[in-house]
């Protein structure tokens, strides 16, 4: 697959909204093998479309399985990851509030402290195009709540309690 130029804060697009896929063709599948690619290897955890310069609503996030995190400690080994493509995802059901710091892969060398619901239910179509729900918590929930917030042009600044230059390399990013 290729590697696509990661779109900075200030391009318009990352201000646009997503437009909703028909339907998940290979030409959707092989952005998303992009996405994938691209998201890896700026070590990020997420990536939306716009992020790569696509008004289309697609995500895709990699992350560790939160339940499988502490018994991985115990047996010396790394966590498990969950990967998830989805196209036009919608969040049908939260609960709860958490608070952490997030960065952006579209805005490089800052983070900021977000509120985000601490478990979603999110209903979209897979990688296959077949509908899927899925119901995700705790860091999860973050990264793909906020990949969700990049398909109506909203940025994690726009929402965080404050911003500021990144001064550590253990903050939490919701897609970088």
């Amino acid at each position: 697959m290729a590697l696509r130029k990661i779109v900075i804060e200030g391009d318009p697009i990352l201000r646009k909204k997503a437009r909703a896929l028909e339907k998940v063709s290979d030409k959707e599948r092989e952005i998303f093998l992009d996405m994938l690619d691209t998201m890896r290897e700026a070590d990020g955890v997420g990536l939306a479309a716009p992020q790569v310069g696509l008004l289309k609503q697609m995500i895709v996030v990699e992350a560790s399985d939160p339940d499988d995190i502490e018994k991985a400690k115990e047996e010396d080994r790394e966590p498990l990851k969950l990967l998830y493509f989805l196209a036009n995802p919608e969040i049908i059901e939260e609960e709860g509030c958490q608070e952490g710091v997030e960065g952006c892969l579209s805005v490089p060398g800052f983070v900021g402290t977000v509120k985000r619901p601490m478990k979603i239910k999110v209903k979209a179509l897979d990688y296959h195009g077949e509908p899927v729900e899925i119901e995700v918590d705790r860091f999860l929930a973050v990264a793909i709540s906020h990949e969700m917030d990049h398909l109506r042009g909203v940025l994690f600044t726009d929402k965080a309690s404050d911003v500021k230059e990144e001064e550590y390399e253990d903050s939490i990013h919701g897609d970088s």
